[in-house]
C-alpha cells in the first residue's frame, strides 16, 4: 500500500521537527516536506502533492485561520490543526473546524510543545483517517458554512416542566460541523431536551458550546454536573468528564459529571451517556450517532433500542467518518439511517410516526 505522504505546516523550526519524527515512526506514513507558514504551505502544495496537510494555527505572513479555506479551495487537501490548549487556541480550533479542517491535536505545552509525542499517536490515527480523501471530499457537499453566520436571535423564556422526551447525540471526528447543521434546525420550541458527547479535550467543549449557542435558536450549554435538564436546551458534555443522566423525580433529570476512567480511549464516552438514558422510566428517548472514528455509543444504542427508544444513524454518504454509525448499524439496533441535512428532522418527528 503507498504510504501516506504528508506536509507539515509550523512557524517553528524545532516543532516541525518533532512532528515530523512522529510521523516518521509510522511505516504507514512519509513526511515530504515542511512549511513555515501558510503561504509556503500554498506554494509547495501543487509540487509535493501531499494525501494529508498539518497545519498550526498561530503563524507570521500568513497564518493557519487565514490559510485553511484557501487550502481547501484550492486543493482539497484534508488538514490535521495544531492547536495550543488555551482559550485563544480552542476558540481558533472551533473557527477552523467550520472551516473545513478534519480534526485537530491539541499541543500540551502550548506553541512550542517538547512533549508532543503525549499525543503522537492521536495524531497519527487522524492523519490516518483524513486520508481516505474520497470520503472527505463527498461529505463536504452536506455543509453550506457561510463565511459570517447570523446569529440566532435572542432564546425565548421558558417556564420549566417535565421532560418527556430527550434526544441524545454521540459524535467524534467531523462533529462540530455536524453539530451545527443538526441543532440550528432544530425549533426554538423544541419540545424535548438534548444531550450531546461530543469527542474532545476539556476546554474546547466550552468554546463549541458558545459558538451553536450564538447560531442556534435553542440554547447550548456546556454542561454542569447538577444541571437539570429543560426543554429547549442543549447539554453538550464537557471534555475530560463522563455525563450521565439521572432523574431526580417524575419528570425531572439532572446531569452528573465524572472521571471514571476512560472507555474505549474516550472521556467523555458515548456509551456512558448512552448507558445512563437506557436506565430511565417514564421518558422516551431518542439516540442518534453521527460521524466519527471507532465504535464508541454502539452499545449504548442496543440498550436503549432494547428499552423501546428511537435510534438514528447518520448515513456513509454524509460522514466525514463513518465509523461510529457503521459499528451501530452493523449491531442491527439502527431504526433510521439518515444523511446529515435530515437528522434533525428524524429526531423531531411526532413518536407515532
Amino acid at each position: 500500500m503507498k504510504p501516506i505522504q504528508v506536509l507539515v505546516c509550523d512557524d517553528s523550526a524545532l516543532m516541525r521537527r518533532i512532528i515530523s519524527d512522529i510521523l516518521k515512526s509510522d511505516p504507514e506514513i512519509i513526511v515530504v516536506g515542511t512549511a513555515k507558514n501558510g503561504q509556503e504551505a500554498l506554494e509547495l502544495i501543487p509540487h509535493l502533492k501531499p494525501d494529508v496537510l498539518t497545519l498550526d494555527i498561530e503563524m507570521p505572513v500568513l497564518n493557519g485561520l487565514e490559510a485553511l479555506p484557501m487550502i481547501w479551495r484550492k486543493f482539497k487537501l484534508p488538514t490535521i490543526m495544531l492547536s495550543s490548549l488555551t482559550q485563544e487556541g480552542a476558540d481558533a480550533t472551533i473557527k477552523a473546524l467550520e472551516l473545513g479542517a478534519f480534526d485537530f491535536v491539541g499541543k500540551p505545552s502550548g506553541s512550542i510543545s517538547l512533549d508532543l509525542a503525549k499525543v503522537g499517536q492521536d495524531l497519527i490515527h487522524k492523519i490516518k483517517a483524513a486520508a481516505k480523501k474520497e470520503q472527505v471530499v463527498q461529505s463536504t457537499k452536506y455543509f453550506r458554512p457561510q463565511p459570517k453566520p447570523t446569529p440566532a436571535p435572542p432564546k425565548p423564556m421558558r417556564t420549566a416542566k417535565r421532560v418527556e422526551e430527550i434526544l441524545a447525540i454521540g459524535t467524534s471526528t467531523g462533529g462540530p460541523r455536524a453539530l451545527q447543521m443538526v441543532l440550528s434546525h432544530l425549533p426554538a420550541s423544541l419540545p424535548a431536551a438534548v444531550v450531546v458527547v461530543q469527542h474532545m479535550p476539556a476546554g474546547f467543549t466550552r468554546s463549541l458550546a458558545q459558538r451553536l449557542d450564538h447560531l442556534c435558536l435553542v440554547s447550548v450549554h456546556e454542561a454542569h454536573d447538577g444541571q437539570v435538564l429543560e426543554e429547549g436546551h442543549v447539554y453538550i458534555a464537557p471534555g475530560d468528564y463522563h455525563m450521565r443522566i439521572m432523574e431526580k423525580s417524575p419528570g425531572t433529570y439532572v446531569i452528573r459529571l465524572n472521571q471514571e476512567p476512560p472507555v474505549s480511549g474516550h472521556r467523555p464516552a458515548v456509551d456512558i451517556m448512552y448507558d445512563s438514558l437506557a436506565e430511565l422510566r417514564g421518558v422516551r428517548v431518542r439516540a442518534a450517532i453521527l460521524t466519527g472514528m471507532g465504535g464508541d455509543g454502539a452499545n449504548g444504542m442496543v440498550k436503549i433500542k432494547d428499552q423501546g427508544g428511537r435510534t438514528i444513524a447518520e448515513a456513509q454518504e454524509s460522514c466525514v467518518v463513518f465509523g461510529m454509525p457503521r459499528t451501530a448499524i452493523a449491531k442491527g439496533c439502527v431504526d433510521i439511517i439518515a444523511p446529515l441535512d435530515r437528522i434533525a428532522d428524524e429526531l423531531t418527528k411526532p413518536w407515532n410516526c
